[in-house]
């Protein structure tokens, strides 16, 4: 709750060294509840694993739990930590790369700014675009608070993961779709 409320004073004081469980875990929740609000709202998402519809809800949300959140937060993270990376990159008489935070805070921060996709389950195309712009700007503050960068650098770095994390793992792009015809 403290992300969507006070996200300085997380990215500040909740992101630590070497420490990406409790993220994970996080993530892994954001990304159940965003799941049990599509299942919820929109039962024909359930794929047919099994004859029967309430199993393969059971199988989905257990598939989305235990493999897409962790591993969808992970790819998400390796997006993010290149384009810090790139977004870190000086040229000051030679090629070098300024001080930033290493990749354990970048994981962190990916999983934290994604806590407003939690409410993105149904599919709402204005909710999920509203929740995908807060995810972002959630992601920006805490890039510019981990990392230390600038504005142009904080975009620079921070919009690679948000359209792959935010716009395609929670459907965004696929709601800007639809509300643009």
């Amino acid at each position: 709750m403290e992300a969507l409320i006070r996200p300085r004073r997380l990215f500040v004081n909740g992101v630590t060294r070497g420490d990406q469980a409790p993220a994970l875990t996080f993530a892994v929740a954001v990304a159940a509840a965003f799941t049990l609000g599509w299942i919820a709202v929109d039962p024909s998402v359930i794929p047919g694993i099994v004859e029967s519809v309430p199993l393969s809800a059971v199988v989905l949300f257990l598939v989305v739990v235990a493999l897409g959140a962790p591993v969808g937060l992970h790819l998400t993270a390796a997006v993010a930590t290149v384009s810090v990376i790139v977004a870190s990159v000086e040229f000051d008489g030679g090629l070098s790369l300024r001080d930033r935070g290493g990749v354990s805070e970048t994981v962190q921060v990916v999983a934290y700014a994604s806590s407003p996709m939690a409410l993105a389950g149904p599919p709402i195309p204005v909710v999920r675009v509203l929740c995908g712009a807060y995810a972002t700007v959630l992601l920006l503050i805490g890039f510019r608070i981990v990392h230390g960068t600038t504005p142009i650098r904080t975009l620079v770095a921070g919009l690679p993961p948000a359209v792959l994390g935010y716009g395609i793992g929670y459907r965004v792009v696929a709601s800007i779709r639809t509300l643009v015809g």
